[in-house]
Parts: C-alpha cells; structure tokens; sequence
C-alpha cells in the first residue's frame, strides 16, 4: 500500500558533533528498568541486591557484544570492503537477541560459579526483566525503521492499521510504502509474556521452570513474527536463523524441564523451598 508521511527524527539529543541516538536510549532505558525489576525481587526473596547488580552490570556489555558479534557473523557480507569501523556501528542497529541471550546465559553460568550461587535462581529472577526489556528495545527498531514486515495491503490497513497511532503508521511508510509494524507485534507478544510470567512467578515454580517458561514463550512468538520480517538472518537457502533457533529452543526448553523433574534435579522451588520429588 502506498503512503506518504514524514519520519521522526532518529536523533534524542545532539551534543555538539555527538549524536544520541533514540536506539541507544530506549535500549538503555528497557535496561534499566529491567535491573530495577530484578533488584526488587531479590530483596523481595531475602537476598543481596549487589548478588544481581554484579550480575547485570557484567551481563549487560557481554549481552551486547554477543548480540552484535551474531549479527555481524550472520551478516558478514554486507562489511566485507566496507569501512571496519561498522562492525561497531550498534547506533544503526543490528544486533540479535539471540545473541544477547546466548551472552547473558553464559555470564549467567559463569558468574553463579564464581559467587557459589545457583544458576537457575539468577535467570529465574532475571526472566521477568529480559522480555520486559525485550518489549521496550523493539521500539529502538522502531525509531531506526528496522524489524518490520513486508508491504501492507489496503484491506489490512482498513481493518487493522488505521487504528494505530499516527505515529505509528507514519514511522513505517518508507519510501512510500506502509510495513508492517512487526517490531510492534513482537513487543505486545513480549508483554503478554511478561505478565504471564509475573503470574507464574506467584505459583512459586519448580527453580528453572521461570526462565525456560520465558524461553518457550518468546521462541513462539518469535517463530511466527520473524517470518513476517524482511530483514531476517539466514542460516542458508530459506531457513531463517531465527526460526531455526527458536524451534530449538522450544523443543531443549521442554525437553530440560522433563529431564529435570524426572533425575530429581528439579529439587527446589523459586523461592528456593525444598520441593517434593515424586518416586
């Protein structure tokens, strides 16, 4: 469908010849709010505020340059005889979640060892606060005209889109073509999923079961809004890395948590009681 409209400004703020990007902002912003989530539900179970504060503060740059360092392997071509410089270029978008995710599990792994704590019981506590995150940095994609899907047609405008914000539907007429806005499909998605985690949280879960809930959750609905995308990341011929991965992920998730209950490994509950292992 055709459109024409003017774009906001992707420039928060601009010091001198530094620009702030917006990206940068609301990512930085979904961070923050999801660390202050965290540490009030570490103080809620009883525990140390510095235990997540540590933990997040190693985890966030380690996330970040994982989720940048995937995207630029899966997207090796289009920096090869460009400038080197780009490979750092985040402001301009261009990381994968499912890079940041890889990153913060292992800090995550990595960091429980060291200070003697459970692995399951940091990324239970986190669990909340990473999708909610998720949900808010979309909106960085928003402001950059990136993660959306292809042209929208004139019935699904009149059906659906036209009850959008303005704003909304006018950041994604590019070029004079109306997108659609999958950036905003996958952060409603996360929302849900992160009231629906806040939820489960209150049913005091077996340790572990949080997180892989998370895992599930987001995988789904990033399996049925990647295909929508037109900037996706390609394993190889069709397959879209992030399809491919999330399938895996669904089916380790799933298959972890009936590991777990059936070795008794699923022995405490997230507020850390003893749980009650059927023999």
């Amino acid at each position: 469908m055709s459109c024409s409209a003017e774009q906001l400004d992707r420039v928060f703020l601009q010091l001198g010849p530094l620009p702030i990007y917006w990206y940068g902002v609301i990512i930085a912003f979904g961070a923050y709010l999801g660390l202050w989530l965290a540490i009030r539900e570490t103080e809620r179970l009883g525990l140390k505020k510095d235990l997540i504060i540590d933990a997040v503060v190693i985890a966030i740059p380690v996330a970040i340059l994982s989720a940048r360092i995937y995207y630029v392997i899966f997207e090796w071509d289009r920096y090869i005889g460009g400038p080197w410089w780009d490979v750092f270029a985040i402001w301009e978008g261009g990381i994968a979640i499912h890079g940041a995710l890889i990153g913060s599990v292992i800090t995550a792994i990595v960091y429980a060892r060291v200070k003697g704590v459970s692995t399951w019981m940091l990324i239970d506590i986190v669990a909340p606060s990473l999708i909610l995150g998720q949900a808010i940095g979309r909106w960085g994609n928003f402001m950059n005209q990136e993660a959306h899907g292809g042209p929208v047609s004139e019935s699904f405008y009149n059906n659906f889109m036209q009850y959008l914000p303005n704003f909304i539907n006018q950041q994604m007429c590019i070029d004079g073509t109306l997108y659609h806005p999958t950036f905003l499909y996958e952060s409603v998605w996360n929302i849900i999923g992160f009231i629906l985690l806040l939820v489960l949280r209150r049913y005091n879960p077996l340790r572990g079961e949080l997180f892989l809930s998370y895992v599930i959750w987001y995988s789904v609905g990033r399996f049925f809004i990647e295909g929508m995308r037109t900037d996706s990341l390609y394993l190889f011929g069709p397959l879209r890395t992030a399809q491919v991965i999330s399938i895996v992920l669904v089916i380790a998730s799933i298959a972890i948590i009936i590991y777990r209950r059936k070795k008794g490994l699923a022995d405490k509950h997230y507020n850390g009681k003893k749980a009650k292992i059927a023999k």
